[in-house]
């Protein structure tokens, strides 16, 4: 599953590949939380175990991938 935050006054959103096995639902109300100004900071943990922390006052949106994670490349369906 990818995650895009999109940060205020910085022209780049930011971009986490989870894992496999990461929990949608935990994960979109850790963003809530951020976004309602109920927690200061959002930490999300990328498929590499790597830790990426924002400021929830610097968040503009965040958007969820799909669970399933595959991308096709090229032609076809």
């Amino acid at each position: 599953m990818d995650v895009r935050i999109g940060v205020t006054q910085a022209p780049r959103e930011i971009n986490i590949e989870l894992a496999d096995d990461a929990d949608r639902n935990d994960l979109k109300q850790r963003i809530e939380a951020a976004l309602s100004g109920a927690t200061d900071l959002l930490v999300i943990t990328d498929k590499r175990g790597n830790e990426v922390f924002v400021p929830s006052a610097k968040i503009a949106y965040a958007e969820l991938g799909s669970q399933e994670g595959s991308r096709s490349i090229g032609f076809g369906g």
